[in-house]
């Protein structure tokens, strides 16, 4: 079975959606002394010396997030310091925030896919040197080792982030627009609409023989010994069971019958949810596109644990849905073998 609770599914914070309406509430929010910060930018986070969330007061948060981007702090109050802070919940120990630090990569180039955001994998330039003790990482590699409740405030502070750095116009006018809502909405300054984070629905798919193989394909975006199943966007006016059906017949021609959903994982790379499925094929043959897909197999069991012992397949990182697929199917954790990516 797939864990109820997956590295990057679960949050034990409550949203506290009740406050974003107040306009006031960051500004409180960073009076408090019980507030804690933690500092989130081009899908990373900041650590402690232990390996977990650096949660920070909000003053320490602006000196370190200084820091990162190499000038003064803002002084509280201004528009461009409200763009910085979004309020992600609050418990019994007090608010959480995130404090957004400016992106330090450049942007993929005019004219490359969509889904260069998603798979693209470099870390960030090597940071000014933070006060001691802190690190800065990325969402992907740690994620898997936080616990419930930092995993979920920084799986919502880094698909917080990713949408306000990408919209900062309005779709209908092509207005400036401004955070409100304490960071849950942006707000065209000329015509006055309201926009919201978006989610894509993708779905990711363990596709199973009648002879109880599993098949893995190798994108080709991904360097080489990189597997996993497979996966893809769910398209407008489109079902999750059509769209893993179709996804598997374009991509390596397999027809696929029974389709049964296992779990979802949000996954703000920038801005997915993906939606996980076990799937029964009808057919075997495989026939990539050569697109997507340059390779794709089938494995028994034994195959795959050799395989991954031996290094030839690389499998997705422990944080994924795509790894509980895998071992859902496996029937227990992979053997140790090459690095997971």
């Amino acid at each position: 079975m797939i864990p109820d609770e997956l590295p990057l599914s679960r949050a034990l914070v409550d949203r506290a959606a009740h406050l974003r309406a107040d306009a006031s509430a960051v500004d409180d929010a960073r009076a408090d002394p019980t507030t804690r910060v933690l500092l989130v930018g081009d899908s990373s986070v900041v650590l402690s010396a232990d390996g977990e969330l650096a949660l920070l007061t909000p003053a320490d948060a602006d000196e370190a997030a200084a820091t990162l981007e190499g000038t003064p702090a803002d002084e509280p109050g201004t528009a461009h310091d409200a763009e910085q802070w979004l309020l992600l919940g609050a418990d019994d120990g007090g608010r959480y925030l995130a404090r957004r630090v400016r992106a330090t990569r450049p942007a993929p180039p005019t004219g490359s896919p969509s889904d260069v955001l998603v798979h693209r994998r470099e870390a960030p330039p090597a940071p000014r040197e933070l006060p001691s003790g802190l690190v800065r990482a990325a969402l992907r590699t740690v994620g898997a080792d936080l616990g419930a409740r930092d995993a979920g405030l920084a799986t919502a502070a880094v698909a917080l982030d990713a949408w306000h750095s990408r919209h900062p116009r309005c779709p209908r006018c092509g207005g400036p627009t401004r955070i409100t809502q304490a960071g849950w909405v942006r707000t065209c300054e000329v015509d006055g609409s309201e926009h919201y984070p978006r989610t894509d629905p993708a779905v990711i798919m363990a596709v199973i023989d009648d002879a109880d193989r599993l098949l893995l394909g190798h994108a080709a975006a991904w360097a080489a010994g990189r597997w996993s199943t497979l996966a893809g966007f769910v398209e407008a006016g489109e079902s999750l069971e059509h769209a893993v059906r179709r996804e598997v017949l374009e991509e390596t021609g397999v027809v696929v019958g029974e389709v049964k959903y296992r779990g979802s994982q949000p996954w703000p790379f920038p801005a997915s949810l993906m939606v996980g499925f076990h799937a029964r094929a009808t057919t075997g043959d495989v026939r990539v596109d050569g697109v997507e897909l340059t390779d794709a197999r089938w494995f028994t069991r034994e195959e795959l644990a050799r395989a991954v012992v031996d290094g030839e397949v690389i499998p997705p990182g422990r944080s994924s849905i795509a790894r509980a697929l895998v071992e859902d199917w496996f029937g227990g954790p992979l053997p140790a073998g090459a690095a997971a990516f």
